[in-house]
């Protein structure tokens, strides 16, 4: 009998994800195509990351191996953006750093993702003496600057790839559980929640069965915004010494070993700059084409 009827009930389940899914798609791509500047965006992102991807298959050397005789040497036809102090080859070095950069950044936020929002929702639906202390732990974070805490945490734990995530994720925990809280204490007053109560559903089920799917949209934008100040808080972090360890390249770690030289080779520290430049406008140009497909006002005005 409740074989029987869970039947139709995971039929419907599954029939309003995909109507969901499918609305959403339309609207994000509606949105897009009014911002036509979200698609600059995401083609320059997938670019940065397709570049990322091949870098072992597309980089013209190998971005370790070091050429003496050819020292500080500017943009040719062997190295089209030039060398740097140890003969490495810069476009080589940019894509292969595209790998650590990227990665950190997207792990960090994914993590910082998945324990915010968890923190905001239950945050949220609860209320009362949880919301409370769940907001006042998070109000401590964000009262230290992003990079200023994502500092402390590496120089405890020691610059590599596993602490940089863990320090940039701490600092972004608190702003995805802010997004997540908010929502989630307007729509667990709304007439499904309480339906949904009424049919004995669970607390654990309302929250991520039936809240979650609803704020998942701000989530998402929220992440992509923050994924650009990943990037940067990492490239600053490997700036002043805290990234991971030469001679591995990062974006952030290049423009200080270029820093040396800048004066008479200002090229070591432009093109990796302008990486850097590239992802974040990306990010951010994708970030509006996503606000604008979730904001109501917006698409009111479309």
């Amino acid at each position: 009998m409740s074989a029987a009827n869970s039947t139709p009930s995971a039929n419907a389940s599954r029939n309003y994800f995909r109507t969901t899914v499918a609305a959403a798609g339309a609207g994000l791509l509606k949105a897009f195509n009014t911002n036509k500047t979200s698609w600059i965006g995401l083609g320059l992102f997938v670019f940065v990351c397709l570049l990322a991807l091949l870098a072992p298959v597309i980089a013209p050397h190998d971005p370790l191996d070091q050429d003496v005789f050819n020292r500080l040497k500017g943009p040719s036809a062997d190295y089209l953006f030039g060398t740097d102090s140890f003969g490495r080859d810069i476009l080589s070095r940019i894509m292969w750093g595209a790998r650590i950069s990227l990665t950190i950044g997207i792990v960090a936020i994914s993590i910082a993702m998945v324990i915010g929002t968890t923190i905001g929702l239950v945050a949220g639906y609860f209320g009362g003496k949880v919301d409370i202390i769940v907001m006042q732990a998070n109000d401590v974070l964000l009262a230290f600057p992003s990079l200023i805490l994502g500092l402390i945490v590496v120089a405890m734990l020691g610059p590599s790839v596993e602490n940089l995530i863990i320090a940039i994720a701490l600092t972004a925990i608190p702003p995805f559980a802010r997004i997540a809280r908010a929502p989630t204490i307007a729509i667990k007053e709304r007439e499904f929640i309480e339906a949904g109560r009424a049919l004995g559903y669970s607390d654990l089920r309302l929250m991520f069965g039936h809240v979650l799917p609803n704020i998942l949209p701000e989530v998402l934008v929220m992440g992509s915004l923050w994924l650009a100040t990943a990037i940067r808080v990492e490239a600053s972090l490997a700036f002043i010494g805290l990234g991971v360890s030469p001679p591995t390249p990062t974006w952030g770690g290049m423009i200080r070993e270029g820093f040396e030289n800048i004066l008479d080779s200002f090229y070591l520290v432009l093109f990796p700059s302008i990486a850097i430049l590239i992802v974040v406008f990306a990010l951010n140009l994708l970030g509006d084409g996503l606000r604008d497909a979730i904001d109501p006002r917006l698409k009111g005005e479309q």
